[in-house]
């Protein structure tokens, strides 16, 4: 099962992540302690998905 780019980008803004800047290859999203670099796919893979919410210090949600 795939997860989409937004859905995740959305779990973490609604977390208070907000887009800090946009990297070569990544856009950078921060709450001004953690910061988490979020490739530009359209979707990532479950496991994926859940790793960068577990970074994020947040509980895995997909």
């Amino acid at each position: 099962m795939s997860v989409k780019r937004r859905d995740l980008v959305n779990y973490l803004e609604n977390n208070g992540f907000y887009l800090l800047r946009e990297g070569g290859n990544h856009s950078i999203y921060t709450n001004n302690i953690k910061t988490i670099p979020v490739k530009r796919h359209k979707e990532f893979d479950r496991i994926t998905a859940n790793k960068l919410c577990k970074q994020a210090g947040l509980k895995p949600k997909f």
